[in-house]
């Protein structure tokens, strides 16, 4: 079955500086979205194949690529891959460059399902060769697999997650996973409060979404619910269950009053400045708890000024009636 592939533009990108890369699309929309569609994204990666030589490779050639995007293989799926590649061939080719560091080997870009079921099926899987760098490659992968249906949420925060460790700024992170600035952040924020193997013991959860995911990363980085947390994934009965079924039972041991969980709302934020503009102050009043942060040229000396003369000012607010109310 034809697959859409997300890499117009991408042939010439290892030739670009790193803090360079953009894609070949105008940028549009309020926050500069890095992508228009997913739809013409997969015609833009059409039209990168197009005309491209396919050759012939030996899938024992063939090693995966640096970094992963699947937590794990649904078997359905790979078998209907399978049987229609057995009955019809293989209908588009998978993306490949020669090994970095291995003569007359291959590292996979992408189409490493299609280069299994070749594997299995004993045939050679058509491909097409690029020479790309790592930053090419990921942004090839992550492209890819943003054009996959059935790639979870979750799938994609780990591959993002991944990009990260391995040095890889939010500009290319994003260009990888066609997503913007605050998406990737959440995606980020998801795998720092969840450890990589709590969420590996839940799996790819194709049918949970972002805002679940972020739910349960903020009830599983309470430090109240480390031991819960550890109890409930390493029980027995939980590797019994679906993947999904293995989130719900975390999401519920964790969220025993049952209502959607949420950030606390940060307290809204007043402004002061001096007339010379040299202390830049914010404040914040909830009535037990008072904040107030400075900065600019004057606001280290000014902040020493007034701790060093809370007592004077604390007598004078005593002096004029003020009493903490009951």
């Amino acid at each position: 079955m034809a697959r859409k592939n997300l890499l117009a533009g991408l042939v010439d990108a290892a030739e670009i500086p790193h803090a360079d890369v953009t894609p070949t699309y105008p940028m549009r929309g309020a926050s500069k979205s890095m992508v228009r569609s997913l739809d013409e994204l997969s015609r833009q990666a059409d039209k990168f194949l197009e005309g491209e030589t396919v050759v012939e490779l030996e899938p024992e050639t063939l090693d995966s690529s640096f970094v992963s995007d699947r937590m794990d293989d649904n078997p359905e799926q790979f078998e209907e891959l399978k049987q229609a590649i057995a009955e019809r061939g293989q209908d588009t080719p998978i993306l490949v460059r020669p090994h970095p560091s291995a003569t007359g080997r291959y590292q996979i870009v992408f189409g490493h399902r299609r280069a299994r079921v070749a594997r299995e099926l004993r045939r050679k899987v058509k491909a097409v060769v690029k020479a790309l760098d790592d930053r090419t490659h990921v942004i090839a992968q992550g492209q890819e697999n943003s054009a996959r249906a059935n790639l979870s949420f979750i799938e994609r925060a780990n591959f993002a997650s991944h990009l990260e460790k391995l040095g890889y700024d939010r500009t290319i992170i994003g260009l990888a996973l066609a997503a913007n600035a605050a998406a990737i952040s959440k995606m980020i924020a998801v795998t720092d409060r969840i450890p990589d193997e709590t969420i590996a013991r839940i799996g790819p959860c194709p049918t949970v979404g972002r805002e679940r995911w972020v739910e349960l990363s903020l009830l599983v980085g309470k430090t109240a619910n480390e031991g819960k947390v550890r109890a409930i994934v390493s029980d027995p009965s939980f590797d019994e269950l679906s993947t999904d079924e293995r989130f719900n039972a975390l999401f519920s041991g964790l969220n025993s009053a049952a209502k959607p969980v949420r950030k606390t709302a940060p307290k809204s934020m007043e402004n002061w400045q001096p007339a010379d503009k040299t202390v830049s102050a914010k404040y914040s009043n909830s009535g037990k708890a008072f904040v107030l942060s400075m900065k600019s040229r004057n606001a280290g000396p000014f902040g020493r000024y007034v701790a060093d003369n809370l007592d004077r000012l604390y007598a004078e607010f005593l002096a004029q009636g003020n009493r903490k109310e009951d």
